[in-house]
């Protein structure tokens, strides 16, 4: 007696012995492909971020000397912050967040919105003009400053002073001035990608918005805050957190214009940590610095989500 079929079933529908073998076999091919594709950043990510990392995190409990690596504990923590050096370091890097994100933003913002309304071409110009420095390298952008704030009278924002009949400073070796130029000197790199951003934002919010706000008699500045603003907080969040991260990571600026003078009021966490370890081979110590400055970022990065997420409007 001839088998029958299932109903409803042909006899192609009905998978062969070599399909079912080979379909687990194309399955795994295809996952291998993609476990191929992401080996090379994975291996990158491994070697150069995550071992440096727990690494740093094991040198921070021993003290290196030329006998060998003697563990101390929480010792290398409890003598950073018996340092005067680390905690005016610890205070200046907050004063740099304190003053550097808030200004990037609002200063982003405020330009975003000014150029998001001229033409296509005088927008493109203008966000070309403010991430320029982004991608200029910040020691070129230091040469250039130091050359602009030197002390004598012969660099130019002196020579400006003078020609206004003012008195010339000495400008990165004023203790109540240098801090306050490299907070400038830093915005002038940090508004360009949120500049970027909020300019691209602004462009998919629907016009439909408006045109609803101004039947109802909402005036330019109440369309800006209640549409304009909540709808912009995914841009806002991602570039509070970017800029807050950099802010606590300042470094090149204070190397290369003040090392960290005058009297240490323009030393930073990081600053600190490269001359604990490439000027006086304290490496314990500098491994704990970053550790300490690892889980404040990390604070401050939690804080700034849990504040901001409620927020967001997508």
């Amino acid at each position: 007696m001839a088998s029958r079929q299932p109903t409803g079933l042909s006899a192609a529908d009905v998978p062969s012995p070599v399909k079912r073998k080979r379909a687990p076999a194309l399955a795994i091919r295809r996952q291998l492909n993609g476990y191929l594709f992401v080996l090379p950043i994975t291996v990158f990510f491994i070697v150069f971020t995550l071992y440096p990392a727990l690494e740093a995190v094991r040198m921070s409990f021993f003290d290196f000397r030329r006998s060998g690596d003697v563990f101390v504990g929480l010792q290398n923590y409890k003598d950073i912050f018996g340092e005067e050096r680390f905690v005016r370091a610890l205070g200046n890097t907050f004063l740099y967040v304190l003053y550097i994100v808030p200004c990037t933003i609002v200063f982003s913002l405020a330009v975003s919105s000014f150029i998001y309304s001229m033409s296509e071409r005088w927008t493109g110009f203008f966000r070309a003009v403010f991430y320029l420095p982004t991608v200029t390298s910040a020691v070129a952008i230091s040469l250039v400053w130091g050359w602009i704030f030197n002390p004598g009278e012969e660099a130019l924002a002196n020579r400006l002073l003078v020609l206004f009949h003012q008195q010339a400073q000495i400008w990165f070796v004023d203790p109540h001035m240098a801090l306050y130029l490299i907070v400038f000197i830093i915005l002038t790199v940090s508004v360009g990608q949120p500049i970027v951003l909020y300019t691209a934002a602004m462009g998919s919010i629907s016009n439909d918005y408006y045109e609803a706000a101004k039947v109802d008699g909402a005036s330019r500045l109440q369309q800006f805050t209640r549409i304009t603003m909540p709808l912009l907080m995914p841009t806002t969040l991602y570039s509070v957190v970017i800029t807050t991260i950099n802010a606590f990571q300042t470094f090149i600026f204070i190397h290369l214009l003040t090392s960290g003078g005058p009297d240490h009021t323009t030393t930073s966490i990081i600053y600190e940590l490269y001359v604990e370890a490439f000027n006086t081979n304290k490496f314990g110590t500098a491994s704990a610095m970053g550790i300490v400055l690892f889980l404040i970022v990390g604070l401050v990065a939690i804080f700034q989500f849990r504040s901001m997420t409620s927020k967001v409007e997508y």
